[in-house]
């Protein structure tokens, strides 16, 4: 307390560096990768390491003076990857039977799905970079769970996962953290139905998980395959999404239906949303 003001912003610069870690970024391309960035900003500019794994095509991720970029080949071009998006992004907007937009979405998430998991095979194949990793002494990993390559690099590297996430299909983020989610309460995505349902809605509650069921096999399974592959042991989905210490939850029950909370779920709704002044 005696010492001069110069001492003591000094020994407090240093307590600064102390404070600040190195983070390892596994992110998802497009407007996930968008309110991810703007958290990366700010940990880089309060003095934390931030190393960004990324492939090398993607249609947002770019490099930025607040982070690292550590990028890695992937068979496939942009022109494959928009095409693919855009044609997706269409289809949502088609009328049509519930069967005949049930099949369309099938067939759209496999082939974008195929994307993220020939991605991320090339980088856990990678050994340079996976040496690179192992190496740089991380304090934790952050990742988007809707594809699970950077969970499965957080087992490997034995470092704490933070996920980063506006939801993810099928309700394996309930399975995952042993959240109730009993469907005479808790409505399912897209139903527009409420906390508050008549009896036939509860019925077309429940029937709303049938289809996913079959989306969530095709769509994580493969993760779990690789995982199994890389890491030289059995591993499952729910063993890959249950290692967070922390769920970061971009939703806001403003705008969102109410749904129960374990300890290790925050919801942080808002984070993407530009903080502008508006004008009068």
């Amino acid at each position: 307390l005696s010492a001069s003001p110069p001492v003591v912003l000094l020994l407090l610069s240093l307590l600064g560096l102390a404070a600040a870690g190195k983070l390892l970024v596994v992110p998802v391309d497009g407007s996930h990768w968008l309110s991810m960035r703007e958290v990366l900003d700010i940990l880089g500019q309060r003095g934390h390491e931030v190393v960004v794994v990324a492939p090398e095509v993607t249609m947002r991720i770019k490099p930025s003076k607040n982070f690292v970029m550590k990028m890695y080949s992937v068979p496939y071009t942009e022109e494959d990857l928009k095409k693919e998006f855009q044609a997706f992004f269409h289809f949502s907007f088609e009328q049509g039977s519930f069967l005949e937009r049930f099949v369309k979405a099938y067939q759209g998430i496999k082939r974008i799905t195929d994307f993220g998991v020939s991605s991320c095979e090339h980088l856990l194949q990678n050994k340079e970079l996976i040496r690179y990793l192992e190496e740089s002494k991380f304090d934790a990993v952050l990742t988007d769970p809707v594809l699970l390559c950077g969970a499965i690099l957080a087992k490997h590297l034995s470092l704490p996962a933070v996920y980063f996430l506006r939801g993810i299909p099928c309700g394996l983020d309930f399975h995952a953290t042993q959240c109730p989610r009993p469907p005479s309460y808790v409505p399912r995505g897209f139903t527009q139905l409420t906390d508050h349902m008549a009896f036939l809605q509860r019925v077309k509650n429940l029937l709303h998980d049938i289809p996913d069921i079959f989306l969530c096999d095709f769509v994580f399974e493969p993760y779990s395959k690789l995982g199994s592959e890389f890491l030289q042991r059995d591993v499952t989905v729910q063993d890959l999404l249950r290692q967070a210490s922390v769920w970061l939850l971009r939703s806001d029950f403003v705008l969102e239906y109410p749904r129960p909370l374990m300890p290790n779920i925050i919801p942080i709704g808002g984070v993407n949303c530009a903080h502008k002044e508006l004008s009068q």
